[in-house]
This record gives structure tokens, C-alpha cells and sequence, in this order.
């Protein structure tokens, strides 16, 4: 089980003091409702939690360890964009317990910084390595690929710095287009050039092949480690275990009395505040999830993964065989076409082939 929060909006100010009192009533409710259990990991991510005083941060784990069982080696990771601002905090943060740092990097070069709108430089990107690195024992840094404009040479370069920078984790993503945002209604209009579908896929076999001889091997679709490495956060997800999500706009997935349940907090930080001083919580959906959600859940994020879903474990988990949930004719066609593994005949595995075509394989075998 793991513990995240925060959410993205924009504030001039904020009654920090009162947003981590709420942070805290938050953590005392989902303890009272699952009861003791152990905590393998804490995250605090989505929106800037870097903003956060070190004091709030050792405080909101402070009350889970109280709370909770805190596993022996936990991991807590802290997400943070590399100003310099929030790069002369880390001192504090690792002070208060963080123990690993996630930087939103996106890019190497001010020029492609800038078209992805990111108010960091280059410079500053540099620094904020190199002090994750010195505060804290592990850490992570992202990258977007398949840039506007951007070659695979280009890319192939910048890859090798970025390896060449890494302490133990990296994730890559390759840029995709999401509709409604204003990237989508420039590429419509022709005023944004990407890569195209052969340029980017072989970029991603590049990404996968110079990571792997570096000792970075793909262990997720977008996600690159040295074997130890892994984030364990993250992987709580992708094996479909269950974590609370506190703060506005948090999701989680908790068993109580045996019935796995979908929560999400109120988003808006105003509404979600005046939910927490009303009832101890602003949990806005507590939602049973029955065999079918569970068991699509499970495969949509367990196929991220490069070792798939073991056919025991996902059994085990939702009480059937994973075949009950699939479309069993276009799994088996799909699979006589190279987009699954078959390497390991215990385990639901895409193959390499078929790992950047994830969500069209999704589409078909859950249809």
C-alpha cells in the first residue's frame, strides 16, 4: 500500500498550515477504515509538491508512521521541477525523510524547453541533477522523446548525456498529442511537426536498446532501471496493489472487508478543504469495483509492465483466470503475429513488438 497527494492548480497563496492539518485528517480517516497495515512506499507527486515546506512533508509522514506499519526499507519519493527555487529545498526535504526525488526534466536544450513550456533552463535542469544527487541516495529524472521536430540523432544524443547523468532510473515518454490541449490544435492546423509513426517507433527500439546496454533495462513501457532500482510507487500500480491517495484530487484502491474500492478526493483544493473540515475527509467517490473493472484494471496496468502479469498472481487476485476477461480469438491472433511474448508460458507478456502498440492491444483483446 502506498500514500500520495497533491493536485495541479494554480494559487497566489495558500494557508499551507491548514492544507497539511486537512493532509493529516485525511490520513487518520483511511487508517481508522483499513486498519494497521504496512506501508511499503509514500509519494508526494501531481501538481509542485517541491512548494511544500519540509516541515509539512515530515509531518505528513510523521502521522503515517504513526498510523501505518512503515516497511524497513521504505521508499519516499518526492516529485520536484528542477528552479532553482525548489532545488535549494532539498536539503530540508531530505532531512524531513524523502528519500528519493523524481525531477520533471522533459528536455536538454532551451529551445525544445520552451516549446513544451516549461519555465526551467537547461542550466538549471543540470543543477537540480546534480543536488538530487548529492541529497539524496536515489533518484529519478524524465525525458519526452519524439519532440517536435527532433531527429533520432538528436535524440540518440541527448539519450547518452541523459544515461550518462542518471542515478539508477529514468523515464522516457514519448510525446503524444492529447486532444484538447493547445499542442493538439497547433498539429491540426499543420504548425506542429512531429516525428512520424516510423521515426518515432524506431526511436523507441533506440531508447530500448542503448538503455539496456547501459544496464537500464525497460521494466515498464516508459520506465528504464538498473536491476534494484525500480520504483517501487510506481510498481504498486502496475501490480495492481492497493494504495490510498490523500489530498485534492487523489485517486486510490483500498480492500476493506474484502471488497477492493476506487476512491478519488474532490479536486478543487477549496472544495476539497471545506470537505475535510466538515467530515474529517473529502473522499468524493467510494466506489466497490466488481470482478470485470478489477480484472480490466489489472490487465491495462499489468501490461505496462515488461514482465506482464503472471497468470497465478492475476487468479489469485480476482478469483478467475485471466482468459474469463479477454478476447481469447484476437489474444491468439495477436500473439501468432509477434505482439506477445511467449517466453514465459506462466505469464500475460507483450513482446517488444508489441509493447509501444499497447493501447491498440488493449483495445482489441478487451473489447
Amino acid at each position: 500500500m502506498s500514500v500520495c497527494d497533491f493536485n495541479s492548480h494554480v494559487r497566489e497563496k495558500i494557508n499551507e498550515a491548514e492544507m497539511a492539518s486537512a493532509l493529516l485528517s485525511e490520513i487518520d480517516y483511511y487508517a481508522e477504515l483499513v486498519g494497521k497495515r504496512a506501508v511499503k512506499s509514500i509519494f508526494f507527486g501531481g501538481g509542485t509538491p517541491s512548494l511544500m515546506s519540509a516541515k509539512t512533508v515530515e509531518n505528513v509522514i510523521g502521522r503515517i508512521s504513526d498510523k501505518f506499519e512503515l516497511s524497513k526499507n521504505i521508499e519516499i519519493t518526492l516529485e520536484a521541477n528542477p528552479t532553482s527555487v525548489e532545488a535549494s529545498k532539498f536539503a530540508g526535504f531530505s532531512a524531513a525523510g524523502v528519500n528519493r526525488v523524481s525531477l520533471g526534466i522533459q528536455a536538454l536544450n532551451d529551445h525544445d524547453l520552451k516549446a513544451l513550456g516549461r519555465e526551467h533552463s537547461v542550466n538549471e535542469a543540470l543543477e537540480a541533477i546534480e543536488l538530487s544527487q548529492k541529497y539524496f541516495k536515489r533518484s529519478n529524472f524524465d525525458l519526452i522523446y519524439a519532440r517536435m521536430g527532433q531527429t533520432i540523432d538528436q535524440w540518440q544524443s541527448e539519450l547518452l548525456q541523459a544515461i550518462d547523468m542518471a542515478n539508477g532510473h529514468l523515464s522516457l515518454y514519448q510525446l503524444t498529442i492529447e486532444r484538447g490541449t493547445p499542442f493538439y490544435g497547433k498539429w491540426k492546423k499543420g504548425e506542429l511537426i512531429i516525428p512520424d509513426e516510423d521515426a518515432s517507433a524506431e526511436m523507441f527500439e533506440l531508447t530500448n536498446q542503448i538503455c539496456a546496454e547501459a544496464g537500464y533495462p525497460a521494466y515498464e513501457v516508459s520506465n528504464y532501471a538498473r536491476p534494484g532500482d525500480e520504483s517501487r510507487h510506481n510498481l504498486t500500480y502496475w501490480q495492481y496493489q492497493d494504495y490510498i491517495g490523500v489530498g485534492a484530487g487523489a485517486h486510490g484502491r483500498i480492500t476493506v472487508d474484502r471488497q477492493t474500492c476506487a476512491t478519488e478526493q474532490n479536486k478543487k483544493p477549496e472544495t476539497w478543504l471545506k470537505a475535510v473540515r466538515n467530515k474529517g475527509h473529502a473522499t468524493k467517490v467510494m466506489e466497490p469495483l466488481d470482478k470485470k473493472m478489477m480484472a480490466e484494471e489489472m490487465i491495462m496496468m499489468g501490461l505496462r509492465l515488461t514482465q506482464g502479469i503472471g497468470y497465478h498472481d492475476f487468479k489469485t487476485r480476482i478469483g478467475a483466470p485471466i482468459e474469463d476477461f479477454i478476447a481469447v480469438d484476437q489474444w491468439d491472433l495477436l500473439k501468432s503475429q509477434g505482439f506477445f511474448s511467449e517466453d514465459f508460458p506462466d505469464r500475460l507478456q507483450l513482446s517488444e513488438k508489441g509493447r509501444p502498440l499497447l493501447n491498440q492491444i488493449l483495445g482489441r483483446i478487451l473489447a
